[in-house]
């Protein structure tokens, strides 16, 4: 067998892998080692008690790099709920940024050597520039094979108060992040034609599909599709593909099954249930890992994390950098708070993390405004009584009011239907309500990122 002739590598705690091993292979007893100090945050602390002690014995040191964009003003947040929570982390902060002066091999050794001492980390998008300045790798990737951070793990779950097409959606997208496509091999062999190589070795596509399968197996999930392109790249993905079935065989209480990657992405979107765990190259999960977030709400709400042997680093499940909204206060900051509650878990805080990710989640639940939105809708229709005229200050007037009382445009549309006011003022209204940058809907009723926090915060002990 595979896993005895240690071809594919050891990466998990003892105790998930004797389950593992007795549940699933049929062995006597464990036939892997464990490699990390720390259990990675796939399984949770099976022996903690329901209401473990609100204080741990030590403080765990944490990696964090805030990245570009929002990211600093999501990690202020993080920081906020951490310090109302008391949670005995502390961070060590670096700032590295390829868009911002702030990129240098000396910063990076710092970022490496830290991630390296604590082993644990919660990162921001670090923002690649699409200009070509000498070097085709990007810090982000440069962090990623230092480490070996070789699985990326995307939990693409619903949340309740978010009205989306698809409700009740969970599944796992686990992605290869160390070769394939972003191998960074690529040079121009005559004038006007450019080589890109993708790479797909046989050991890295084992691991991550062993990964893949005992993820499925300690969570107790009963399917994993392998997402592919081998009837085109027929030995690339082809290998991919061999490697994903020969593991697949190791795991018989595990159904296995393959989807090409166009295919994948149109069967997400009109019947995202069939799917459970997939496991994919690196290109393909990059595509899948967006448009599942876009499934559940986007890229604020979905959390993300990637492991290596020794490291996790966790961060959003969907990496936009989102700088267009950068010190204007409406960053959803819902992805990072959840990805901040899995790293806890992953340090054992079992009790915290509960605290911090039931809170995010009864924020979102209960929204703000759902109790008042007809009162709403009836004020903005009194404010147009008397005041829609066809002139163009109004107009913008219009526009601007819609565009800030986005929770009242259902009453509008029928208000004004029935006082039979010109069609032209709706569809200004829906117009502008439709192409705001972002709603206070997005942020559950709440007008701004700080005041979502400070809610996050007032439900940390309910």
């Amino acid at each position: 067998m595979l896993e005895q002739e240690g071809v594919i590598p050891k990466l998990f705690p003892q105790s998930w892998e004797n389950e593992i091993a007795q549940n699933v292979l049929g062995l006597t007893s464990a036939v892997i080692k464990p490699v990390c100090v720390r259990s990675l945050s796939l399984s949770t602390n099976q022996n903690a008690t329901e209401t473990p002690p609100a204080r741990a014995d030590s403080t765990f040191k944490v990696t964090m790099v805030p990245g570009d964009g929002v990211g600093p003003e999501l990690m202020m947040a993080v920081k906020e709920v951490f310090k109302g929570a008391d949670v005995p982390v502390e961070f060590e902060e670096f700032h590295l940024s390829e868009v911002q002066n702030m990129a240098s091999e000396e910063k990076l050794d710092q970022v490496l050597t830290s991630m390296k001492s604590n082993k644990v980390a919660i990162k921001g998008k670090i923002h690649t520039p699409m200009e070509y300045k000498g070097e085709l790798a990007s810090y982000e990737m440069r962090l990623r094979r230092k480490l070996d951070l070789f699985a990326n793990v995307v939990h693409v779950n619903s949340l309740p108060g978010y009205s989306t097409r698809h409700n009740n959606l969970d599944l796992v997208i686990i992605r290869e992040q160390t070769e394939g496509e972003y191998s960074s091999l690529e040079h121009e062999s005559v004038s006007g034609v450019v080589e890109c190589l993708k790479i797909i070795t046989r050991e890295k596509s084992r691991r991550i599909a062993k990964f893949a399968f005992d993820y499925a197996t300690k969570k107790g999930r009963s399917k994993v599709t392998a997402v592919h392109k081998a009837n085109i790249m027929k030995l690339a993905d082809g290998l991919f593909l061999q490697s994903c079935a020969e593991v697949a065989e190791l795991y018989p209480k595990i159904k296995y099954e393959t989807i090409i990657i166009d295919n994948c992405c149109m069967q997400l979107v009109q019947n995202p249930y069939q799917f459970d765990v997939l496991v994919m190259p690196n290109l393909y999960g990059n595509i899948i890992d967006n448009l599942a977030a876009g499934l559940v709400g986007g890229a604020g709400v979905v959390p993300g994390e990637s492991y290596s042997a020794d490291y996790a680093v966790f961060e959003t499940g969907a990496r936009h950098p989102f700088a267009q909204a950068v010190g204007r206060n409406i960053a959803n900051p819902t992805a990072m708070l959840l990805s901040a509650a899995n790293m806890l878990r992953h340090l054992n805080l079992e009790y915290h993390s509960n605290m911090v990710s039931e809170a995010v989640k009864k924020v979102i639940k209960q929204g703000k405004f759902q109790l008042d939105e007809l009162t709403q809708g009836l004020h903005v229709a009194v404010l147009f009584s008397g005041f829609i005229t066809r002139t163009s200050t109004n107009r913008s007037f219009l526009l601007k009011l819609c565009g800030r009382e986005t929770s009242a445009v259902t009453a509008l549309r029928v208000i004004l239907s029935v006082l039979s006011w010109p069609t032209f003022v709706i569809g200004l209204c829906l117009e502008d309500s439709c192409h705001s940058p972002v709603r206070t809907a997005d942020l559950g009723g709440y007008a701004s990122s700080d005041e979502f926090t400070r809610a996050v915060i007032s439900n940390l002990s309910a």
